[in-house]
């Protein structure tokens, strides 16, 4: 992208100085015609001209450079090759007249006795057309990269999105067979022994497994929306990662759990956003510390903040977290934050962003949703 930028700058560039070098032959050329028509009604006036037609001729041929005669005092006697409409009112050739003066130097035509005329003259329409046809090229050659990029960009985020949806097919299509076995063999191991308490949570932990196998399966296509109360899905999301994280991990909320906020949305996807942002606040703040969720209201939006007392993102990362392949950690794939991005903001047309961090100190993530 960078080398098409440099070859039309380039192009561009040699453009204007092959475009100006023509245009300063032109006007040398169009200044020499000027002065043929100077000379030429200089000759007709005098009298004993001859060749009268030849010089009538010379006049009469001059169709393209616009001109202005005036006497010794700049009154205007004469004009040709202006509109001719424009040309019914007075003020139009005397403004016309200031705008030439500051473009060309007059020729004079001495009749001798002290009696002379000025002709004033301005660039030919093809003369103007020719120093701004540098700039249009170069305008069309940016467009065309422009147009380039852009599909470019479509081309590679489609090819991202088969990458997303082939990846997230392959890992649901995985989970399923031994997630369904497991639900089965614990299902025996609960008939058998009854007494068992860890069967209980092992059943829970299967059940989250069913409920990821199904995320995974919804990243290739739209998923519904229907109303769900937000302050069930954090609570609900919260008290699962408490019981898997280490105690030194102290959740709070800012909200009133008996609230009911709907917004449209997915369940299983949103409830993975939580656990997402959540699990990346535990990995800041190395297995100590605190993450606040915090729920407040607009007239036309739902605001979601997860703050946590992490060390922090640099301002420069505010952005980078969120690219697909982006991690700070040894381990992992860095999709965590992208797959929330693309949830909240594809799926669910809200956005997600870091409203404030500071170095060593914590970071606060938000999430906007449409009610």
């Amino acid at each position: 992208m960078l080398f098409l930028f440099l070859f039309a700058i380039l192009t561009g560039l040699g453009s204007l100085i092959y475009t100006r070098f023509l245009v300063n032959i032109l006007k040398a050329e169009e200044r020499i015609k000027v002065e043929q028509w100077a000379e030429a009604t200089r000759l007709i006036a005098m009298p004993d001209s001859s060749h009268t037609e030849f010089l009538s001729s010379i006049i009469e041929n001059n169709i393209s450079v616009p001109v202005i005669l005036t006497d010794g005092t700049d009154a205007i006697t004469g004009a040709k090759n202006f509109d001719e409409i424009r040309m019914r009112d007075p003020e139009y050739l005397s403004s016309q007249l200031e705008k030439i003066k500051k473009k060309n130097r007059p020729i004079i035509i001495d009749y001798g006795d002290g009696y002379i005329n000025l002709i004033y003259y301005k660039d030919s329409i093809i003369l103007t057309q020719l120093n701004y046809y540098p700039y249009v090229q170069l305008g069309i050659i940016l467009l065309f990269i422009l147009v380039a990029y852009l599909a470019f960009s479509s081309s590679r985020k489609a090819e991202e999105n088969q990458v997303w949806v082939g990846l997230s097919k392959e890992t649901a299509h995985q989970l399923g067979t031994p997630t369904s076995s497991l639900a089965g063999w614990i299902e025996m191991l609960q008939h058998k022994y009854p007494q068992l308490s860890i069967s209980r949570e092992l059943a829970l932990d299967v059940a989250r497994l069913e409920k990821i196998t199904e995320r995974f399966s919804k990243i290739g296509s739209k998923p519904a929306l229907v109303n769900g109360n937000i302050i069930d899905i954090i609570s609900r999301t919260i008290d699962y990662l408490k019981s898997r994280t280490s105690s030194k991990i102290r959740f709070k909320t800012d909200f009133d759990s008996n609230d009911k906020i709907e917004v449209p949305l997915n369940t299983a996807l949103f409830e993975w956003v939580i656990e997402n942002i959540s699990k990346n606040a535990i990995d800041a703040m190395e297995g100590d510390g605190e993450i606040n969720i915090r729920v407040t209201e607009t007239e036309k939006n739902v605001l979601i903040d997860i703050t946590d007392t992490g060390k922090g993102i640099p301002k420069s990362s505010f952005k980078k977290i969120f690219a697909p392949g982006y991690t700070t950690k040894q381990r992992g794939w860095g999709l965590g934050l992208s797959l929330t991005k693309r949830i909240v903001e594809e799926f669910h047309k809200g956005r997600i962003f870091v409203r404030h961090s500071e170095l060593g100190k914590g970071s606060c993530i938000r999430i906007v949703l449409n009610r």
